[in-house]
């Protein structure tokens, strides 16, 4: 059995077989997942697990070079951006229409949906290096 936080073993063969610049994304209970695009879901009942609490996870193992949020995270829920932009220090972080950020979610190699309901709370994060 791993010592380490992440015990999802889904979670963890998409986290260690991610290249560099590769992508994940984080989602909310409603974000439209597209058909070529695995989806790993883990919402249980509204808010369970959370948005940050996946994040927080997937943190402990993944190593995130960049990533995106959509820009209507700010102007709706500017709590929740600062709250992910701190979360991400050190990550260059890069904002897009909810319209491009869905289309961007295609190129991801799976996508965690959440038990989260607030909107907009997604977030495509890039595999970086640990050398």
């Amino acid at each position: 059995m791993r010592k380490a936080e992440l015990l999802n073993s889904r979670l963890l063969y998409i986290v260690s077989s991610a290249g560099h610049g590769q992508s994940i994304c984080i989602a909310d209970a409603g974000l439209p997942i597209p058909s070529n695009v695995e989806k790993i879901d883990l919402a249980l009942v509204p808010g369970v697990p959370s948005f940050f609490q996946v994040l927080n996870a997937i943190l402990s193992e993944f190593a995130v070079e960049k990533a995106t949020l959509a820009s209507e995270l700010v102007s709706l829920s500017p709590d929740n951006a600062k709250s992910i932009e701190k979360i991400l220090t050190g990550v260059d972080i890069t904002y897009t229409s909810h319209e491009e950020f869905k289309k961007q979610t295609e190129s991801c190699l799976a996508i965690i949906r959440t038990g989260e309901f607030s909107p907009y709370m997604n977030v495509i994060l890039t595999a970086g290096v640990v050398f």
